[in-house]
């Protein structure tokens, strides 16, 4: 893995996002010899006036063995795209944050999480909806993801701990900092179960225009996102957005048509997004009905070549399997045993008559080494 000091330094020039930090990857290899190219060379990358003086200016000032002490000293640690851990459905968004601090742990299991987000001004129902709705997610091991504002944000990670469940919070600013301050034991707690996470620098101070990027974090980290209370101006819709662009469905809590909290949400039903009154409303339509024995199956089942050549053959359209067996040349006996093992860990589905789809697309993520 290339060295953290010269991606922690890149995340902290102004100017350089995603798309140009892949640029420069590309170009010149890696980041350590991104970070010492000349000027000209900088250039020839694509990197902008702008980019470069701000690049040449950080070189100046920046003690990158200082700043990776700081992460250290802080008690987190730093995912790059590189890292063999970084959250395999962020990996996938165009806009993938090359560099993530988190403070506690990131597990595979949190592939199977719902984001759970709404207003700051939550009501009383808007409150006891998330609570019910986050516990049972998080009852049926599924990591809950939100971004620990004031209102709904605070009641799911608090319902999903309470739970005895996993909740990952994405902030708008540094790890090393907690906004709301109010929030400082809430934030403790979920850095014990589950994890703080942020693509922005240490130090980075809780400004307004931080939050609206890092809700992309927020449904890139989740397979679905579930607005449970939301005005038309919140910025869980922008959020709901993201998921939207990202291919990652959206659900709604419906409100009092005479309530200005519900506005957001009853619009967001208005326009597609999918009605929510029970949790089986989420766990049927993204195929998490059994995600603990998944997960369990995934432990004691490891992948094989067998599974690898039919995993490869399948997509969302329905193949019988039949055909499937036709394609990899494999005894037909050999293929329904493996199909009923695949099954069972959740990476495909049975869609009836014997015809198979991948569940790669309304379940958690699943990588054949």
């Amino acid at each position: 893995m290339s060295d953290l000091r010269f991606w922690i330094g890149f995340n902290i020039v102004r100017g350089i996002g995603p798309a140009r930090f892949r640029a420069l990857l590309d170009y010149f290899g890696d980041a350590a010899t991104a970070w010492q190219a000349p000027v000209d060379r900088l250039r020839d990358a694509g990197l902008d006036r702008r980019s470069i003086e701000n690049l040449v200016s950080a070189r100046a000032s920046l003690d990158l063995d200082r700043e990776l002490r700081r992460v250290n000293e802080g008690g987190a640690h730093v995912l790059t795209w590189e890292s063999p851990d970084y959250p395999m459905l962020l990996r996938e968004i165009s806009d993938a944050p090359p560099v993530l601090y988190v403070k506690g742990d990131l597990v595979p299991e949190d592939a199977w999480a719902v984001a759970v987000v709404g207003t700051r001004r939550a009501s009383a129902y808007g409150r006891e909806v998330t609570r019910r709705l986050s516990s049972a997610l998080a009852r049926s091991g599924i990591t809950v993801v939100s971004g620990m504002a004031r209102g709904i944000d605070g009641e799911a990670h608090r319902a999903a701990l309470q739970a005895g469940g996993r909740t990952v919070a994405v902030l708008g600013c540094g790890v090393d900092q907690v906004y709301p301050p109010e929030h400082r034991k809430l934030a403790e707690e979920i850095a014990s179960h589950g994890a703080l996470v942020s693509d922005y620098p240490f130090s980075t101070l809780p400004e307004g225009g931080n939050f609206p990027p890092r809700n992309r974090i927020i449904s890139g980290m989740s397979l679905g996102v579930l607005v449970t209370e939301a005005g038309r101006r919140s910025g869980a819709l922008i959020t709901a957005d993201y998921a939207g662009e990202q291919g990652r469905d959206v659900f709604a809590v419906p409100g009092s048509i005479l309530t200005v909290a519900s506005a957001g949400t009853n619009a967001l039903i208005r326009d597609g997004a999918r009605l929510v009154t029970c949790p089986e409303d989420i766990l049927e339509e993204l195929n998490l009905t059994m995600v603990t024995e998944q997960a369990e199956a995934r432990q004691v089942l490891p992948a094989d070549e067998t599974e690898a050549r039919l995993l490869a053959c399948l997509s969302a359209e329905p193949l019988h399997v039949d055909e499937l067996r036709r394609q990899v040349d494999m005894p037909i006996a050999e293929v329904t045993s493996a199909m009923t093992l695949m099954e069972l860990k959740g990476m495909v589905r049975q869609v009836g008559g014997m015809k198979y789809v991948v569940a790669r697309e309304s379940g958690a993520p699943y990588v054949v080494e």
